[in-house]
């Protein structure tokens, strides 16, 4: 009896070490937002890979192609992009823009507020663009973009607003002088 009820225990452990090291995964990039105090609705759906550097907190995300989604205004992300983690923000961010009318400008920080004032904080340069922070819960759909070369090309504003120019109706408009990256919108 008292082998019987030794090779049930031993059984009995190595059962609960297959499902304890089975059900830990790897954590994720809503894993990492989560315990920095950030909503995990602020990246799409979608990703198909992260990486982060524990010592810099330093991201990279992956998508299978750059997309658009929409919150309180459309947010475009890039096929590959990155920036920095820390307690309540993300700070030297690159490949995210955000939609103002018709100009697109580049998110170059998140921060909320803490303790929280239910507003989270998108730094475009010029401005801090202020939304609900309760839209950002869940992560969102994020609808692929075309890459025929169809549809409205729009400028990327780094600085002052310049240039936007629809392909379709050859509509040029300048707003004074900057400096400007190109993405297809």
């Amino acid at each position: 009896m008292g082998f019987h009820l030794l090779s049930t225990i031993v059984s009995l452990f190595f059962i609960l070490k297959q499902s304890s090291s089975s059900s830990s995964s790897p954590p994720s990039i809503y894993d990492a937002l989560s315990s920095n105090g950030l909503p995990i609705g602020l990246l799409p759906k979608g990703i198909t890979n992260f990486t982060i550097d524990p010592s810099t907190q330093r991201f990279q995300v992956h998508l299978n192609s750059s997309c658009n989604t929409k919150f309180e205004t459309r947010v475009r992300f890039d096929w590959n992009f990155s920036g920095s983690l820390s307690y309540g923000q993300i700070s030297n961010l690159s490949g995210i823009a955000t939609q103002d009318l018709f100009l697109w400008f580049p998110v170059k920080g998140i921060h909320v507020d803490v303790p929280t004032t239910g507003i989270i904080y998108f730094d475009v340069g010029v401005v801090y663009k202020q939304f609900a922070l309760s839209s950002f819960e869940i992560p969102r759909d994020c609808t692929e973009l075309d890459d025929d070369g169809s549809g409205t090309e729009l400028i990327v504003l780094t600085d002052h607003s310049r240039v936007i120019q629809d392909k379709n109706e050859k509509l040029l408009m300048q707003h004074g002088e900057g400096d400007e990256q190109r993405a297809a919108a």
